[in-house]
């Protein structure tokens, strides 16, 4: 325990050691003695599988096996002859020579992550990893746990070669880390499972390498092959223990739902579902075709429709909670004169988050409207402009990657933004400045947000 100056506990470790002493609840009964005996043998063994499933959410199947209570009577005696006899007496030399990985639930309702601060003075090289998950995370989430220690194995057989070499410690690492040990998110996202939708270019690629750099295992979509190989690629230089490329038009269902089913087949369950793939499209309501408003919304709204309902229900069937990423826009509360199809796919993604969180939250699911403004990507390159002709469409083009580059937001920071998002479970988040001056007008000062709606465009 931590010392002050005086020689006194620190009032912060009393409370870590109070806090745990109250997790520790079944360590005092397995020392109380024949009664855990008793109770494994009889109406405790029968009950476990049930009780795992209904508290910690544990999938049913081969686990436990049915020997379980025989074997947890006969290991009861294990607490009673090792925990008073290590407290009493722990040992001076219970050092580890070799590295360690050390992975941690954060929502483990018997152990404390407090519990292993300090233990790299145990070990030579020490790499932590924090999991969103429960006690049970070899049967609850052995994808996360697979990648990880492949990941953490393969680091250190390449440390090992480079010292055998003479190359020694690569960057002045202290320890067998992959690249994502420098993100300041890779005990979150660490070997998570994550898509991302219009990875090809601007805010999704953007996104999909930010999760990369975490360390998370990235599925690049685009309607763009090469667009997506390329992000894919990129994402497994910078710190993706894997990362795939899938072709998709979020818009067409049925590839979508083949598309969910090869994911959940070949890699398991999403964690993060960004759906980031999207359209522009400017001109006034009576300029708007049918047409123009049926592709606009087959993308940026029905895009994100498919997405949650098929990510999401695989989320909410797991059980072990995820987050769902919906880019909407700061059109999503301006409204714009000029932009009603585009303005009104973005409210209506805006309003469809904030329902699926409602709906989700029970499950530890959470859902994230992200609100960008004047970022600097291609959409505004490839746009529609309805009500006029060729040449005057590609001048507005222009002008718009223009405006948009004298702004030059960097799509980095949307990606930042996502994580950030991600990280804290934030419900809205306006990225910009704009983005949030425009999402305060809209909810104290609305009036004057239709004034501005009659001026031109919205961001």
């Amino acid at each position: 325990m931590d010392q002050q100056a005086s020689g006194q506990p620190t009032p912060r470790r009393v409370a870590q050691l109070l806090g745990q002493g109250a997790k520790s609840w079944y360590v005092y009964l397995l020392h109380t003695p024949a009664l855990p005996e008793l109770a494994w043998r009889g109406p405790l063994g029968k009950r476990w599988p049930g009780i795992l499933r209904r508290i910690e959410k544990v999938p049913a199947g081969d686990y436990p096996t049915p020997s379980l209570p025989s074997d947890a009577a006969n290991g009861a005696w294990l607490y009673r002859d090792n925990v008073r006899a290590r407290l009493r007496r722990p040992r001076p030399d219970a050092y580890a020579h070799a590295p360690v990985q050390l992975i941690t639930p954060s929502a483990d309702r018997f152990l404390s992550e407090r519990l292993y601060d300090e233990l790299e003075q145990w070990v030579p090289r020490l790499t932590r990893r924090t999991l969103p998950a429960g006690h049970w995370i070899p049967r609850t989430r052995p994808d996360r746990l697979a990648s990880w220690i492949d990941d953490f194995v393969t680091s250190v057989e390449r440390e090992r070669k480079r010292g055998a070499a003479g190359e020694g410690r690569e960057n002045g690492v202290d320890g067998p880390v992959s690249k994502a040990a420098d993100s300041p998110y890779a005990a979150r996202f660490g070997g998570q499972l994550v898509l991302v939708t219009g990875a090809g270019s601007g805010i999704g690629r953007a996104t999909a390498f930010a999760f990369a750099e975490a360390g998370a295992r990235v599925i690049a979509v685009d309607r763009d092959a090469e667009s997506a190989a390329r992000t894919a690629e990129t994402s497994r230089l910078i710190g993706a223990p894997e990362a795939w490329a899938e072709a998709v038009d979020v818009s067409d269902e049925q590839a979508m739902e083949q598309f969910a089913a090869k994911v959940h087949a070949e890699l398991g369950v999403v964690d993060v579902l960004v759906n980031n793939a999207g359209i522009g499209l400017s001109g006034s309501f009576f300029d708007t075709t049918p047409e123009d408003w049926r592709r606009v919304l087959d993308v940026n709204l029905w895009g994100v429709i498919h997405g949650c309902r098929l990510f999401g229900r695989q989320m909410a069937e797991r059980g072990q909670g995820g987050h769902i990423v919906n880019t909407a826009s700061a059109a999503a509360y301006l409204p714009s004169k000029v932009l009603p199809a585009y303005s009104t796919s973005k409210a209506a993604v805006l309003m469809l988050s904030e329902c699926l969180r409602a709906e989700l939250a029970g499950q530890d699911i959470g859902v994230t409207a992200i609100c960008p403004g004047l970022v600097n990507t291609n959409i505004t390159a490839t746009a529609s402009f309805v009500g006029v002709d060729a040449e005057e469409e590609r001048r507005r083009q222009k002008r718009s990657t223009r405006v948009y580059g004298i702004r030059n937001y960097p799509p980095k920071k949307v990606a930042e933004a996502i994580l950030r998002a991600v990280a804290l479970n934030e419900a809205v988040v306006p990225v910009t400045v704009e983005a949030r001056g425009a999402y305060a007008l809209a909810r104290f000062l609305p009036r004057a947000l239709r004034a501005v709606a009659r001026l031109g465009p919205s961001l």
